[in-house]
């Protein structure tokens, strides 16, 4: 094969590095945090996901929202994070460094930092570049079911 198509421009269309001091917080927002792109189409060229950071200030809590149709990965860098899920925020589960957390579409769901004297920093991937925060106002209930993350094929820990 011979022509433009046989030999891609790899320099102009390769691998691609965003420095994580030249993120972009220029996207959707939910009260109590901040998030910041560093892949997306306009930054990178990426058609499928999109991927950048989130900061939840030392006991903050973001309002209850969903992401539409996206799911959504949650990898913890450093802190303690709380997540609340359900029609009235009724489930709990935490995570910490080194944990992945996964958002399935449409859940409704609110990051908590469990920690009240250091921020809590994740890196975010989602599985689109169609930018869809959907806040909600959720009577949230005062006392949440608390809810292992075990799947049925590997034993709970300490089981």
């Amino acid at each position: 094969m011979t022509g433009p198509a046989a030999h891609p421009d790899w320099r102009h269309h390769g691998v691609r590095v965003v420095s994580g001091k030249a993120l972009d917080a220029n996207t959707p927002q939910t009260p109590g945090m901040s998030r910041a792109a560093a892949i997306n189409f306009a930054r990178a060229g990426a058609k499928k996901l999109w991927a950048g950071t989130v900061t939840i200030h030392p006991d903050a809590k973001t309002g209850a929202h969903h992401h539409g149709a996206l799911e959504s990965v949650i990898y913890v860098l450093k802190g303690r994070a709380r997540m609340r899920w359900g029609e009235r925020l009724e489930f709990v589960a935490e995570a910490g460094p080194g944990d992945f957390i996964f958002v399935p579409p449409y859940v409704p769901h609110q990051e908590i930092n469990a920690s009240a004297d250091e921020p809590l920093e994740c890196v975010l991937v989602r599985s689109d570049q169609e930018a869809v925060v959907v806040n909600l106002d959720i009577a949230a209930v005062e006392e949440p079911e608390a809810v292992r993350w075990v799947d049925p094929i590997h034993a709970a820990p300490g089981g």
